[in-house]
Formats: structure tokens, C-alpha cells, sequence
């Protein structure tokens, strides 16, 4: 009788390739004064990386969590979400106090001036009034109901992987069950295209401001890369027609949604007797396009963006193997992408470091490029740091010397055949 050991899961290529290419746009969207941000995807279509990051997460979920749910059941599956949703938490936390005592610091005099408010990181950050009502905030920050600027992703995210449990709960009754569910919810997030109020979660007690990615929205996305992974939705053929489809939705929306096309002026360039027109339209899609609830035309747009992306790489992303010496980038990419989540919080503490570089040392080209792969070189490192601790390697077996160097030496006693200790 012969046995066959286990096959190791190999990773799909492509799935941290375009997270890894998501966590570098994200950085250069979040760092101030970076005129990077100019050139990034967000700035030629109604989609953008944050589209990229949620569904890649959602594949990644699919891979991470539904073989648990299939193999040990639902509860097991549901305890493996929540232990999830319990370290993005902690990690919103952590942010949180890492960003404010950054800016505070690098801020400093003047702290309570109107002022500091209107010109500090801190009033960039709406953080002004977390030292003004400090002790109902604290409360609101535990409790997600104090959700300020440059903090929306992780709360959105971790709502989002909440949801899972009931998303495979439905999966057991019928795939149109889940399809039913995530379709209601996102439309609970758009009723603004029904004329109705939205739902969504209070960002402010003093306001009537909600949290810019809204979760009810966004976990459409999310879901739709959690059924491919699944198996539940099945890839579209690489064909001509569908080619043509997705660079034509891409196209089309370019005027729509380049600033400097729809808010052109005549003596611009790009300026042409549409510009108007498109300015016009572009604020009659807003329901469609808007981040915060995740419009349909942003949808649209991903999926042919997606699509094109992944004829792009080849089946199984081939076409990100054999670059010869320039294979050290790509993989370098598959490696940030690998450690999303680590990266992501890192990358936000590092984009206001880097800003506040640019603040002080002004935005020349110069500048702002080598402020730019600083960055890019600190989000390097902690996909490499994250990775080499995750690996354990104190729990590492040691090498033991051949047996027959041993029986000459006498340095052991150990007979053949028992495996050497492991060193904690």
C-alpha cells in the first residue's frame, strides 16, 4: 500500500502580484503633496487600487477561510473570522494612536490655536477634536463610531469579513441565496438611485458625516473575488469580443472621469468643446460613481479593468514568470502583496513621514521621487520583515551532522532514524 504525501497549496501569482501593485498606488495616494498621485489609476477611470485591494482580499479570504468552513464546519469557519476581525481591529487601533502621535509630534506648538487647526496634520486629519472631546471620542474610537479621515479602510474591511459566516451560511441553502444577500445589501448602500436615504455608519457625533467606504457598499467586491476563488463564479473566456468590451467601458469612461479632460479650461491642452458637457454628466453619474457607496459604474469599470488585467498576466499568470533579471521586481511585488495587511498599516504611518519630508524639503521632481522609493523601499522591508517572522525560524529544525560523522566521533549517541529535536 502506498501513500501520497499532501500537495502543498501553491499560491496564485497573480493574486499577490496586483495586491502588491495595489499597497504601492495606495501608498502614493495617501502621502501629502505627492504629485505621483497625478499619474495613479484613480485619475484615468472611476475605479482605482482601493477596488484592486478589496478584491484581491476577498480572494484571499476565499482561500484563507473557506476550506475551513468546508472541512470543519461552520462554527470552526465562523471562530477563524472572528480571531480575524479581531486583529484588524487591534491593527485600526494601533494606527490610530501611531498616526496621532506622529503628527502630534511632528506638529507640536500650538496645539490648541485656531490656527494649528485649520494649517496642523492634525486639522488635515480631523483629529482636532479628538483633544477637545477626548473622553466621549475615546468611547467612539472603541466603538468604530468615530471614524476619522485616513482611517476608513480597516473598519470597511473588517465588516466586511463579519459578514462572511452568514455569506457561506447561505452558501449551503443556494448560490442564488448569497447572490440574493450581497445584491440587497449593496442596494441598501444606494437608495440614493431610488431617491431614498442610504445606509451607512456614523463616522462623528457631531455631525451628520458617515464612513467614506461604506461597508454595505463595498463588500460587493469584495464578494465577487470571494466567489471566483470559490469556484461559485466561473472566469470569463479570453476572447476578442470581451477584450474589446473592457477596453471600450474603459475608454468611454476616461472623459468622465480625468479631471483634466471634464474640468478643462480652453486654454488647456486637452481642452475640447465637450469638456462642458462632460462636467455636466459626469455630476448627473455621481450616484453611479461615487466611492463612498461604491456606484454601479465603479463596478463596471473594475470588472473590465480585472478582466483586462488578467488576460494581461496570462493563464495562471504566466506572463509573470521568466523576466530574467528583472523576475526580482516582480516577485519583490508578490512579496509586498503577500503581506497586505502589515504593509498597509506600515504604509500609512510611512506616507506621513514621507510627507512631512516633502513639507520641509519642498516638491521638486527630485524630491519627490527619492521621498517616493524611500517609501517604496520601507514597504519592501516590512513585507520581507513580516514574512521572515511568520516563517518561525527559531522553530526550525537544526541540522544534524551525518550519521556516519557522528558514529566516528562519538560525539552522539543518537540511533539512526530519530529525527533531531526542535529548538524553541
Amino acid at each position: 500500500m502506498t501513500t501520497t504525501a499532501p500537495q502543498r497549496t501553491v499560491r496564485d501569482p497573480r493574486l499577490d502580484f496586483f495586491r502588491g501593485l495595489a499597497m504601492f498606488i495606495i501608498f502614493i495616494a495617501h502621502t501629502p503633496r505627492d504629485f505621483w498621485a497625478l499619474w495613479i489609476p484613480a485619475r484615468f477611470g472611476f475605479s482605482d487600487a482601493t477596488e484592486t485591494f478589496v478584491f484581491c482580499s476577498g480572494m484571499a479570504s476565499a482561500i484563507a477561510f473557506g476550506a475551513i468552513f468546508q472541512k470543519r464546519g461552520w462554527l470552526m469557519g465562523t471562530a477563524r473570522i472572528v480571531n480575524r476581525v479581531w486583529q484588524v481591529y487591534w491593527a485600526h487601533i494601533g494606527l490610530f494612536f501611531a498616526i496621532l502621535l506622529l503628527v502630534t509630534s511632528f506638529d507640536q506648538a500650538g496645539i490648541f490655536t485656531s490656527e494649528y487647526w485649520q494649517r496642523s496634520y492634525v486639522g488635515s486629519l480631523n483629529l482636532k477634536h479628538f483633544f477637545t472631546k477626548t473622553p466621549d471620542l475615546i468611547i467612539g474610537l472603541f466603538t468604530l463610531s468615530y471614524v476619522p479621515n485616513y482611517f476608513d479602510i480597516l473598519p470597511m474591511y473588517l465588516v466586511i469579513l463579519a459578514m462572511i459566516p452568514i455569506v457561506m451560511g447561505l452558501s449551503r441553502i443556494s448560490l442564488w441565496a448569497v447572490a440574493a444577500f450581497v445584491v440587497g445589501v449593496w442596494l441598501t448602500a444606494n437608495l440614493e438611485l431610488f431617491g431614498a436615504v442610504p445606509y451607512n455608519f456614523p463616522a462623528e457625533p457631531w455631525s451628520q458625516r458617515n464612513w467614506f467606504f461604506n461597508p454595505l457598499g463595498w463588500q460587493l467586491v469584495f464578494f465577487t473575488g470571494f466567489a471566483f476563488m470559490r469556484g461559485w463564479i466561473k472566469p470569463p473566456p479570453v476572447e476578442k469580443k470581451y477584450i474589446y468590451l473592457a477596453i471600450g467601458i474603459v475608454l468611454v469612461s476616461l472623459p468622465f472621469a480625468y479631471f483634466r479632460i471634464y474640468n478643462a479650461r480652453p486654454s488647456w491642452l486637452l481642452y475640447t468643446e465637450l469638456s462642458p458637457w462632460f462636467k455636466e454628466q459626469r455630476a448627473l453619474l455621481a450616484p453611479l460613481i461615487g466611492k463612498t457607496e461604491f456606484g454601479l459604474f465603479r463596478y463596471i469599470h473594475f470588472l473590465a479593468t480585472a478582466y483586462l488585467g488578467w488576460v494581461a498576466v496570462g493563464p495562471l499568470g504566466s506572463r509573470l514568470k521568466n523576466w530574467g533579471s528583472a523576475q526580482i521586481v516582480v516577485n519583490t511585488i508578490r512579496k509586498v502583496g503577500q503581506q497586505s495587511l502589515a504593509v498597509f498599516v506600515c504604509s500609512l504611518v510611512i506616507a506621513q513621514i514621507v510627507g512631512m519630508g516633502f513639507k520641509m524639503l519642498g516638491t521638486h521632481w527630485a524630491i519627490v521621487a527619492l521621498g517616493n522609493l524611500i517609501g517604496f523601499a520601507g514597504l519592501i522591508a516590512v513585507a520581507f520583515s513580516v514574512a521572515w517572522f511568520k516563517s518561525q525560524p527559531w522553530r526550525q529544525q537544526k541540522v544534524s551532522a551525518p550519521a556516519s560523522t557522528l558514529s566516528q566521533s562519538g560525539s552522539s549517541t543518537m540511533p539512526l532514524g530519530v529525527p533531531a529535536r526542535k529548538i524553541d
